[in-house]
């Protein structure tokens, strides 16, 4: 009988293991910092404002851009690949949703998330109930508008994956950022999704510009269902 041996990382003794450890966490700590000023300077972004109006399709009927904020100031939009005569969403699209944080999270920091796609309402409803998606992020429909060629995820070469930021005030909405292709494979946590936005992580160790809502760290997150008490 052949046995087919398995690939496996160099092996090592404790000692070296711990140094070459030390000598890699060195560069790790290197990009986060790196990481963090690249979203120090997402903050300063520029926003455009959205001037046309949209309706999409809800569970409770036809909302507005701004409804989909639920009265918090920032809004992160998942364009979720789903083209009106297909029979599933995305692949892809799926597993960014599977590992979506819970949405209790972001509430707390004043933040909304939502997904939207084109095919028709009753077509993401049965979607959802397949994948059986624990958190209740809210799933709307474009069907019949604009919005998807307009934010650059519908075109000509077909649909696009993305996720777009959008800030308000008042009842005037403004665009903040939008990234595609690789950039969305880190979401999932409640820090990858509120780095994207103007206002951050909202800590005081953050660059961000004078004004801007910060509090001290680890002092204002809580268990999901431990908001509000």
């Amino acid at each position: 009988m052949t046995t087919t041996k398995q690939p496996l990382p160099s092996v090592v003794s404790l000692e070296e293991w711990k140094l070459a450890l030390d000598q890699f966490l060195v560069k790790e700590k290197a990009l986060t910092r790196a990481r963090d000023a690249l979203s120090a300077e997402r903050r300063k972004l520029p926003v455009v404002k959205v001037a046309k109006n949209y309706t999409f399709q809800g569970e409770s009927g036809p909302v507005s851009l701004l409804d989909l904020f639920e009265g918090r100031r920032q809004l992160i939009v998942y364009h979720f690949m789903y083209a009106p005569d297909w029979k599933a969403g995305c692949g892809g699209c799926s597993w960014v949703a599977d590992a979506m944080t819970h949405p209790a999270h972001l509430h707390a920091r004043d933040t909304s998330l939502v997904m939207v796609s084109r095919a028709p309402l009753e077509k993401l409803e049965q979607y959802r109930s397949r994948m059986g998606w624990a958190y209740p992020i809210p799933w709307y429909s474009s069907y019949e508008s604009d919005f998807n060629y307009d934010v650059g995820v519908t075109t000509a070469e077909g649909e696009k994956h993305g996720a777009s930021v959008f800030i308000r005030d008042g009842n005037t909405i403004y665009r903040s950022y939008f990234t595609g292709a690789r950039g969305v494979e880190y979401l999932g946590s409640l820090w990858t999704y509120l780095d994207l936005t103007p206002f951050g992580r909202q800590e005081t160790w953050e660059d961000s510009p004078e004004g801007w809502p910060q509090t001290e760290p680890y002092g204002w997150n809580r268990r999901h269902d431990e908001y509000g008490v």
